[in-house]
Parts: structure tokens; C-alpha cells; sequence
């Protein structure tokens, strides 16, 4: 048997944040994306405002033979996690890294998910640093959105600064990294819990450890942290046959329900999944499966619904540049890639919306991703939200919804594969749990 004391410790309060907020510099030298030097992030001196949402309780364990002894400090008041949708005020988020983006290898699921006229730039070059001057300028449109999300009041923190060039090797496969730019994709908030999705591509399979000291954080503050299964990734997770052709014949695979990934083992991306309360809409897409999204629905259990929905989308792959929820029964809803269940948003008294075409033109490159980022927005609350400032059919479109528009330029870090929602992952927004639909 262990013998366990518990101290009540003080609480450091609101006051000390505040001076460490007031004294706070932003200011500092910029290095290159490609650099490999860990430096801080922008919102650096947050970290002690876990002590809004926790009082310290000294936790001291006493072992059989050694005395020895382990504090820890568990939460006793609210999780510093805890989001139950996509629009409620925004207090703290996670916004990925630019640095050492890493291009792709040409694999089948890599083939699958990009358009054919991208091939070609993937073969060449897969396994090296994106253009370095391309970086560049996506490396300051996304630290000045930093800015920008900090101005606005909302917490800001940063994944670790990692090398994705290096090659690793589990029994089922070789491959190099891709980056740590996207938390959406890989961190889904439900409540007070914060959940590592598996991933599906296999230069994603270690990007989880770019997030481990926060979530390693969250966790001792209070807020509940899982891993969901993390899938083999060998050959038989994907259809090593997938019969792409070009975006006319994904077209037809997908009608068909055919994918990239197999049933092999549990897969999901976070992205494909978008939380309004109690009902969370999913899509099956190419990094998606149904066994991850049953592995879910079970791991949550009655309390939340998940719904799976289907859309006339060539190339299915992260829910949020196609339906992408900003109210409480308010959803955009891509006219290029209608729901085929829409008709029960509308039943259930929904407003649904057609998004502007997006203005971004051909030439720009977007490696791995569409022109519809220009609806892949983040909600800073009902009545704001962050939209490029490029996409001025789209700014109007929110006017007249009623809603105020942060325009911010992410048009080179678009390229990358997302838009403002890929880019964060929320960890805490104002409200609580509700049923919507």
C-alpha cells in the first residue's frame, strides 16, 4: 500500500500574468522556416496563466522501500481544455509552425489526395524543404496571425520546432516527415478532452511528438488527454491498386465509395470532423475510414452523436474547406461539393449558406489543397470571425450575415494545405455543452 498526503498550495492568480503580459516583448530576430534552432513562441508568457483555471494541490506519494517521493499537481477547479463547438468565444488556441515543412514522397496515399497536375512537383521533389522563399513569406503571414489572434485576446500557443527531413523506419514502412503546420488535423477538442488523432499518412506518423509538451501540459493542469490506436500504416491500410487517374476519374471512385485507405485498422484524420454541442459531423474520406469513425463514436459514447455525411467531392479529404459550421444552426456549405444529407440540416431549421466562388487565382500554388480554403475560416465567436483579406466576395458574404470580418493575409501559407481552421486547433472557447441539431 502507498501512503498519499495532499497539501492545498496558493493559487499565483491573475495579478502575476498580468505583469508577465505588460512586461512581455514580441519582438525578436526571425529566423529562417528551414532553421532547426527551437525558439519561443509568440505567446511565451501564457504559460503561467494555467493558474486562472487551476489551484495547485501537492499530490506526495510515499513508496514501500525508498521513501521516495513524486509530486503532482492535479487540477481541482475547470480543465484548461474545453471547446464543445466551432463558434463560441475563442480563449486559447493552437497555431502550427511553418518550420521545416517538409515535402511529401510520392506514396499511393500521397497520389490519392493531391491533384494530378501536382504529381510531378511530388516525384521531384518529395523528401526535401518546400521552396525556401515560398516559406519565407508563409513563415510571416502566419506569425502575424499570431499577432492578430493575440490582439483580439485570445491565448496563443506553439508546437515544438522539429526536423520532419529526417528519414524513420518502423517494420511496416520507410519515410520522411512532412511538418507541424496543421493541428487541426491531427488534435480534435471534444469538452475537456483532448484526443492525438492516428493520422493516415505515413509522413504524418510522428508529427504527434511536435504537440507532446503541450499536451503533456494540458494534462497536468487538469484536462483529460487521449491517444487514439495508432494505426501499422502497412501496405494493407491502403488499396495499393487505387486506380487514380486523373480528378474526372476520382470523381467516379468516390461515388463508387471507393478510397486510398482500406478497413484495415482504424484511421482518422481530426479535420474530418466538425463539433456542433452534442452531434459531430464526419465524412469517410481518404485518410478517414469507418472503423475510425465507429472507434469514435465508441470512445465518446452516448453522450455525443456522430453523424457521417457524403459529399459529391472528387477528392474527400478534411471535412472543413467543404462543410464548415460558424453558428449555431448557421453552416457554409461548398457549392462546388454539395452534402447529399443537406436536407436534414434544413428540416431541423438550419440556415444554410453557399459560399462565394474564391477569388485566388490559377497561377498560385496550392501543393495540397483547393481554391475553397477561402471558406476555411475561424470563428472568433458568433459576431467575429478571421477571413483572408484577399477574399473580399467572401468578406462581403459575412457582412451581410451580420457578422464583422479580422481580414488577415495567409495566402502563401495556403499552399501548405490550409486555411485559418487547418492552421489552429481550438483548446478553449466560452459555453458549454448544448444539442443543436
Amino acid at each position: 500500500m502507498q501512503a498519499i498526503r495532499a497539501f492545498r498550495g496558493g493559487c499565483r492568480g491573475r495579478e502575476p500574468a498580468r505583469v508577465l503580459m505588460k512586461n512581455a516583448t514580441l519582438s525578436r530576430p526571425r529566423p529562417r522556416p528551414g532553421h532547426n534552432c527551437a525558439r519561443p513562441g509568440y505567446a511565451f508568457f501564457h504559460r503561467n496563466l494555467s493558474s486562472r483555471y487551476n489551484h495547485d494541490v501537492k499530490v506526495t506519494i510515499e513508496g514501500n522501500t525508498n521513501h521516495e517521493t513524486q509530486e503532482l499537481h492535479q487540477s481541482t477547479t475547470r480543465s484548461p481544455v474545453r471547446s464543445f463547438n466551432e463558434w463560441d468565444t475563442l480563449e486559447e488556441v493552437i497555431v502550427g509552425r511553418v518550420d521545416n515543412a517538409t515535402i511529401p514522397q510520392f506514396s499511393i496515399e500521397v497520389k490519392a489526395n493531391t491533384a494530378d497536375k501536382q504529381w510531378p512537383f511530388f516525384k521531384a521533389k518529395g523528401g526535401q524543404q518546400f521552396p525556401s522563399a515560398h516559406l519565407q513569406k508563409a513563415y510571416d503571414e502566419v506569425e502575424e496571425f499570431c499577432r492578430v489572434l493575440q490582439h483580439e485576446g485570445v491565448v496563443v500557443r506553439r508546437p515544438e520546432v522539429i526536423d520532419f527531413s529526417k528519414e524513420y523506419e518502423t517494420p511496416d514502412f520507410k519515410s520522411k516527415g512532412l511538418y507541424a503546420a496543421m493541428p487541426r488535423d491531427i488534435l480534435l477538442v471534444v469538452g475537456e478532452e483532448i484526443i492525438e488523432s492516428p493520422m493516415a499518412w505515413r509522413s504524418r506518423f510522428f508529427e504527434y511528438r511536435a504537440y507532446r509538451p503541450l499536451m503533456k501540459e494540458y494534462f497536468r493542469n487538469g484536462a483529460k488527454w487521449t491517444t487514439a490506436p495508432k494505426p501499422l500504416m502497412s501496405d494493407q491500410l491502403y488499396d495499393q491498386d487505387y486506380p487514380v487517374e486523373s480528378s474526372e476519374h476520382r470523381h467516379q471512385l468516390a461515388a463508387m465509395g471507393r478510397f486510398v485507405t482500406t478497413e484495415f485498422e482504424p484511421c482518422f484524420d481530426a479535420a474530418d470532423f466538425m463539433r456542433a454541442g452534442k452531434d459531430i459531423f464526419a465524412q469517410r474520406s481518404q485518410v478517414t475510414n469507418l472503423m475510425g469513425i465507429e472507434w469514435l463514436q465508441r470512445h465518446l459514447g452516448d453522450e455525443y452523436k456522430i453523424h457521417t455525411l457524403s459529399f459529391d467531392d472528387p477528392n474527400p479529404m478534411h471535412i472543413d474547406a467543404t462543410f464548415n459550421i460558424i453558428g449555431p444552426g448557421l453552416v457554409l456549405s461548398n457549392p462546388d461539393r454539395p452534402c447529399h444529407q443537406i436536407e436534414s440540416f434544413k428540416k431541423a431549421g438550419w440556415t444554410v449558406v453557399k459560399p462565394p466562388k474564391p477569388v485566388i487565382p490559377d497561377h498560385h500554388p496550392l501543393w495540397m489543397s483547393s481554391k475553397w480554403l477561402s471558406m476555411n475560416v475561424l470563428m472568433l465567436d458568433p459576431k467575429r470571425v478571421i477571413v483572408d483579406q484577399n477574399e473580399v466576395p467572401t468578406q462581403k458574404m459575412f457582412e451581410r450575415l451580420g457578422i464583422e470580418c479580422i481580414k488577415v493575409n495567409l495566402r502563401f501559407a495556403n499552399s501548405l494545405g490550409g486555411g485559418f481552421h487547418c492552421w489552429t486547433t481550438d483548446v478553449r472557447r466560452a459555453g458549454d455543452l448544448q444539442s443543436y441539431f
